[in-house]
């Protein structure tokens, strides 16, 4: 993280300078797409974004990928630490993990609702028992804690142009839009996991199940049966994208070419992996170059313009963040 950044947000702790730029290390390597439209959010605002996703992915790594050796219970352990390090963090107590201190610092700064990270971790639990989901309904209970809580954790950093309660169901929304796109964009790798995070019924719908798509991930085989249900897991994705959209225009002006860029690059997988005939059991879909670097420029053409107030707000007047 730059000193220019930390400095525009009023981070002078040395301490706090490093955890924030630990966390922005942890999003530039693991969530590209987001980093990159990150990029586009004024400066002083950025070191919180990279602190709530910095806390997420530090969670979300302890389930995923804390080692070949580590089984269920140690993963429990370590998320059970975790979140008494959080809690204590909350709390405005020290913590040794440099996440812990970031986000901690950031919910305090924004106003955070300490209920949304309670949640998330809910769900991370679940992850450690819960390997598929028989019903879209079930899937939307985890997606609440995993993915619709940031986007509300989000919305305080953004600022709103409308009561932050209006907007807030879109922010929910489009969280789980991310999180849908990667459910469909990972299946294969999920498999490895040993979890199947589209809804069985939706497969079902299609005649896939997950002995299906188990089988069409060991041989490299297709099915015509796989894209179909991939098609209809796509278009419901598409659909929870167009409950979001509308809460673009009700962020503060300066906020919305990082979300319009993120909504676009996301949207753009679904294209990917529609392009390449669902084939995501077998190879990642990814957005080419061209068309990432096309949608930054973009967004930041529509950056330049609302920092210099020539973008008109939505609404007499935007609750800008607290800090």
């Amino acid at each position: 993280m730059t000193g220019r950044e930390l400095t525009a947000a009023g981070i002078a702790d040395p301490g706090l300078r490093t955890a924030y730029a630990h966390c922005r290390r942890l999003n530039a390597r693991h969530g590209k797409t987001y980093f990159l439209a990150t990029r586009l959010l004024p400066p002083d605002r950025r070191p919180a974004v990279h602190a709530l996703y910095g806390f997420a992915r530090w969670a979300d790594d302890l389930v995923d990928d804390l080692g070949t050796d580590a089984g269920p219970a140690d993963r429990a352990r370590a998320l059970d630490a975790l979140h008494r390090c959080l809690q204590e963090g909350l709390r405005g107590g020290p913590s040794p993990e440099p996440v812990v201190r970031a986000v901690a610092h950031t919910a305090a700064a924004y106003g955070i609702d300490h209920g949304h990270f309670a949640a998330f971790m809910a769900s991370m639990r679940m992850d450690l028992v819960v390997t598929d989901y028989p019903t879209y309904a079930d899937l939307q209970r985890y997606m609440h804690g995993s993915a619709a809580v940031i986007g509300l954790q989000m919305l305080p950093v953004l600022g709103t142009c409308v009561p932050q309660e209006e907007a807030a169901p879109h922010a929910a929304a489009l969280g789980v839009a991310f999180q849908l796109t990667n459910f469909l964009r990972d299946v294969g790798e999920d498999l490895d996991r040993g979890r199947v995070y589209l809804p069985a019924d939706l497969l079902a719908a299609h005649g896939v199940d997950r002995a299906l798509l188990q089988w069409s991930r060991d041989t490299g085989r297709p099915d015509r049966r796989i894209p179909a249900a991939l098609a209809a897991a796509a278009e419901l994705t598409r659909g929870v994208y167009r409950e979001a959209a509308p809460g673009l225009a009700m962020l503060d002006p300066v906020s919305r070419p990082c979300m319009r860029t993120a909504f676009v690059l996301y949207g753009a997988i679904l294209d990917a992996v529609r392009d390449d005939g669902y084939a995501v059991l077998h190879r990642r879909a990814v957005v080419s170059r061209r068309r990432r670097a096309a949608t930054a420029v973009g967004g930041l053409v529509r950056a330049v313009a609302a920092r210099h107030g020539t973008v008109r707000p939505v609404a007499p007047r935007c609750r800008t963040p607290l800090p």
